[in-house]
């Protein structure tokens, strides 16, 4: 077996880890107290509820989020540069499309 074949290898080993990984991760936190889960596969929890409308996908929004790893890592954050990002709704990763038109201003 040739080094690109080996990597190529363990390129789908790594990958079918973290499907695994992440399955199981969304299996866990379905059952949490709270947690909305769509038949998307999306999930999702409250923190603060909004009162304002909720954006559609042509919206231009502004939020703060975190990137996190399913093992809590952050490796993104608006919160920890200290401004919002702002974007077009449906110009983003289907999951923030999808999710952030639950989500009422506020």
């Amino acid at each position: 077996m040739g080094v690109a074949d080996q990597l190529a290898q363990l390129k789908a080993e790594k990958a079918a880890a973290n499907l695994k990984a992440g399955e199981e991760f969304l299996a866990a936190n379905k059952e949490k107290e709270g947690v909305v889960s769509l038949p998307s596969g999306l999930q999702y929890l409250v923190l603060t509820q909004g009162e304002g409308e909720k954006p559609l996908a042509h919206h231009e929004v502004t939020c703060h989020y975190h990137g996190t790893l399913t093992d809590g890592t952050i490796f993104d954050s608006s919160v920890q540069r200290g401004r919002p990002a702002s974007f077009p709704l449906g110009a983003v990763i289907k999951g923030w499309t999808e999710g952030l038109q639950y989500m009422p201003t506020g």
